[in-house]
This record gives structure tokens, C-alpha cells and sequence, in this order.
């Protein structure tokens, strides 16, 4: 919900800066990465209770161009395909060692229902997510599925997001990959 309400003070408002108190680190990272994605420079102050201090950068000097092509892979699923669930885990094994490969690489994957397990702790694709993630591929994982899954203190690969930015990468994409 703090994305949400930021959202409609961005749209409403339009202002130059924010201060936004959170009661949580998720809302707070949360809120941070939206508000850098609309433009923001941001600055958390605090633990817990903390507050979020936006101002508008437009015209700043350094900004990173926006790249030309965004594509998203979006896994929901520990196995690729129906049918065998054995062949489905090599099959997802080797879509994520074959994306590595690829140019350019998937700006963002997102994982979402039991595919939040493939970036969880005792996944046997932890190194290749790791070498993608270092490589300045996003690696997303839904925080009501870690939740559900009882996962989201094991998440071992890429970071916690959420359906609001989960939804605006599919928007913002110039691609959609689902294996």
C-alpha cells in the first residue's frame, strides 16, 4: 500500500519533494526503488519507522539512459512445461544456463508462485541466478509467494518485490519471455 499512496501523491501532487514514513524495511525499499524509478533521488533515514526523503532530479547530470531493449523473463513454475516434473527441472536448468548466453541479457526476471523456490536457499540454479544477478540482470521475487512459501528469509538470489513493480516491469518491457 505505501507504493500505492506514493503513486497517487506523485500523480495528484506532482511534487518536487517527499518525506514518507514507513513502518517496515520492505515498504521502505519498496517505496525507494519506485520513487527512483519515477526520477527520484532518494534518501532513507532511520531503521523500523523510517523515512523516505525524495527530490525530483530532473535535469541532473549522470542519469542512466534507459536501455533500448527490456526484456523480462517471467518464471512462476520450478519446472518448465507440463507433463514429467523430472524433465521439467532439467528443462528450467537449462533455459536459465542458456540465458546467460543471450544478448543482450533479460533486464529483470521475475519469479512468481513456486518459482520464487528457484531463488530460494537449496536451489541447484543459485550460481547461475548469482551470475546473471551479477552480470546487471534484476532478479525479482514476488514477496506474497516467499511468504506463502514460508521462503522469504531464504531468498538467496536477487531481492524481495511486489505486484505494483511486478506489473510496471511487464508495462515498462519491450519484451515478455515465459518459458
Amino acid at each position: 500500500m505505501p507504493v500505492l499512496e506514493t503513486k497517487k501523491v506523485l500523480e495528484e501532487e506532482r511534487p518536487e519533494e517527499l518525506r514518507i514514513s514507513v513502518d517496515s524495511e520492505t515498504s521502505c525499499e519498496n517505496v525507494r526503488r519506485f520513487l527512483e524509478s519515477r526520477g527520484y533521488r532518494v534518501v532513507v533515514e532511520g531503521e523500523g519507522e523510517a523515512r523516505v526523503l525524495a527530490a525530483s532530479r530532473q535535469g541532473l547530470e549522470g542519469q542512466r539512459p534507459a536501455p533500448e531493449k527490456k526484456v523480462v523473463v517471467f518464471i512462476d513454475s520450478e519446472t518448465l512445461g507440463q507433463g514429467d516434473d523430472g524433465l521439467g527441472s532439467i528443462l528450467m536448468k537449462s533455459f536459465i544456463l542458456t540465458l546467460r548466453e543471450i544478448e543482450p541479457l533479460p533486464w529483470r526476471i521475475i519469479f512468481m508462485n513456486g518459482g520464487v523456490k528457484l531463488a530460494s536457499e537449496g536451489s541447484a540454479l543459485l550460481p547461475y541466478l548469482g551470475e546473471l544477478g551479477e552480470r546487471g540482470v534484476e532478479i525479482l521475487s514476488c514477496g506474497t509467494c516467499l511468504d506463502f512459501f514460508s521462503l522469504k528469509e531464504k531468498l538467496r538470489s536477487g531481492r524481495i518485490s511486489n505486484m505494483f513493480e511486478i506489473i510496471s516491469s511487464f508495462t515498462e518491457a519491450t519484451k515478455v519471455l515465459k518459458p
